[in-house]
């Protein structure tokens, strides 16, 4: 396959570009931002350095086995200049095709994806289109559930059809390293007949869940720890996990129509994962459309108790009780989980809810000045509810809280002008204070990556990647279409690979 430069900001993906913008309410400036631009490539990818570098202060980190799920904690880099660090396109997609590309991970060496009924591997440091996979582990049937955690050996679990049949069951789940692509092991399972899977990983284990009932596996051997089954108008909608498991329990209620959420009760049972034995459960208020778990430990709950969006989160304490109530003041204040991902079964990936240091973390809405947007992030206390710390975005920006670092948190802090940076930030929740990790610039094709919706979003080793969900061709004609994108600091060193 051949590979060409990067698309000219002069593509049909421009008017894309805009239309999003217009969604998002950017308004363009005719200012000029005080920083150095360093233009790299004609496809307009920009450096910046506005700041000295920080001090290279470790933060603190919990030391973990190698079958803990990875808490990774970043460190700031030297220099503050952000460089291209990955890039992954294609420009031989028919027009209106369309690709599933479920879940991605990412080690210090390798860019994973799932792409239909596949896993590639992509090496980190080049310009990579498909092809030019280091690993590809092709499975069975169409990737159905996927979990966003890894572990410290970076490998991680994924289901996956039987076939590639219009009746297979997702009825299949794989271990995989990430670093070479290698099963570890495979099993099959029985699915039920509603095909409700789901999965996920906490210590040492990798926990499944199928509509009646649900089931665990060793890491290292493969080998099923314990089964549960269903009970009455009881079914289990989905597993979170990380450093405890969580089981989400959907129940039938009598009396309400059956097609209506309103008929629908919801139950969280925190579970031993080596036993499946119960440790308690909470039962969440009726009237609730949707629960999803930000934190297993401390446990977090998002819910939906109205008619778009999450209203509230919940705080429970290590018996189950609820702790604290965060209300998100009709919207005042804004929290995301992956919508997408739930046609996987995942129930934990809240990208802007993170959950450390006793505190969540939500952004507030965006104040829509039409020439000054701005936000702020807000701290809340897991034990009493009450504020703790607030981070301005300042005037013509905008902060999204992305994921904790030991006991920072991580954000991503966007320009509302396309001339000033986007810039990756540490927030200290303690004294307030902001660490700039790089500083950088996105080609107009790549600023739709900043959409959540659509796009995964994660810090790894240093550097931040963006990668679709799903790869959509273009209208007419052939066009490149950005699938990945990869930033680190140049002090680290920039793409190497080129074509």
């Amino acid at each position: 396959m051949s590979f060409g430069p990067p698309p000219s900001i002069f593509t049909q993906s421009t008017v894309s570009a805009d239309l999003q913008r217009k969604k998002r309410r950017r308004t363009l400036l005719g200012g000029v931002a005080a920083v150095l631009v360093v233009v790299l490539a004609a496809g307009g990818w920009l450096l910046w350095d506005r700041d000295p570098a920080p001090s290279n202060k470790p933060l603190a980190a919990a030391a973990q086995s190698r079958l803990d799920v990875r808490e990774s904690v970043e460190t700031p880099p030297k220099s503050t200049t952000g460089a291209m660090a990955f890039r992954f396109s294609e420009d031989e997609m028919a027009p209106g095709e369309q690709v599933a590309m479920p879940g991605t991970w990412a080690t210090d060496e390798i860019l994973a994806k799932g792409i239909n009924r596949s896993l590639v591997g992509l090496r980190i440091g080049t310009d990579a289109s498909p092809g030019d996979e280091v690993w590809k582990l092709q499975l069975s049937g169409p990737i159905c559930g996927y979990t966003r955690h890894v572990t410290v050996e970076n490998r991680t679990a994924v289901l996956f059809r039987s076939s590639t049949g219009e009746d297979a069951h997702c009825d299949h789940v794989a271990f995989v390293d990430l670093d070479d692509g290698r099963k570890i092991w495979e099993h099959g399972f029985t699915s039920g007949k509603w095909d409700t899977t789901s999965v996920t990983l906490t210590h040492a284990t990798v926990a499944v869940t199928r509509d009646d009932g649900s089931e665990a596996y060793d890491m290292d051997e493969g080998r099923r720890l314990w089964r549960t089954e269903g009970s009455g108008d009881c079914e289990d909608r989905g597993v979170a996990g990380g450093r405890a498991l969580l089981v989400l329990v959907a129940c039938e209620q009598k009396g309400k129509p059956a097609t209506s959420w309103e008929s629908t009760a919801y139950q969280v049972r925190k579970t031993d994962p080596r036993t499946g034995k119960t440790m308690w459960t909470y039962q969440v208020a009726s009237g609730v459309r949707d629960v999803q778990v930000p934190s297993t430990d401390p446990a977090v709950l998002a819910v939906a108790a109205g008619d778009t969006g999450y209203t509230e989160l919940l705080s429970l304490d290590g018996k189950g009780k609820n702790r604290a109530t965060i209300r998100l003041q009709g919207g005042q204040y804004v929290g995301e989980c992956n919508d997408d991902a739930l046609d996987y079964g995942v129930i934990d990936d809240c990208p802007t809810i993170p959950v450390g240091g006793g505190q969540v973390f939500l952004r507030s809405k965006e104040h829509d000045d039409a020439k000054r947007p701005s936000n702020w992030i807000v701290g809340f206390d897991l034990a009493t509810g009450n504020t703790v710390k607030k981070f301005d975005s300042g005037p013509n920006e905008l902060l999204y809280p992305m994921q904790m670092s030991g006991d920072q948190l991580l954000a991503l802090r966007e320009s509302g002008d396309r001339i000033s940076p986007m810039a990756l930030v540490g927030l200290d929740p303690k004294t307030g204070e902001e660490t700039p990790y790089f500083y950088f610039g996105l080609p107009l094709e790549a600023e739709v990556f900043t959409l959540r919706d659509s796009y995964d979003i994660l810090v790894q080793d240093g550097r931040l990647f963006f990668a679709a969900k799903q790869a959509s061709g273009p209208a007419k004609g052939k066009q490149w279409i950005w699938l990945a994108l990869g930033i680190e600091s140049a002090a680290r060193g920039s793409m190497s690979a080129t074509r």
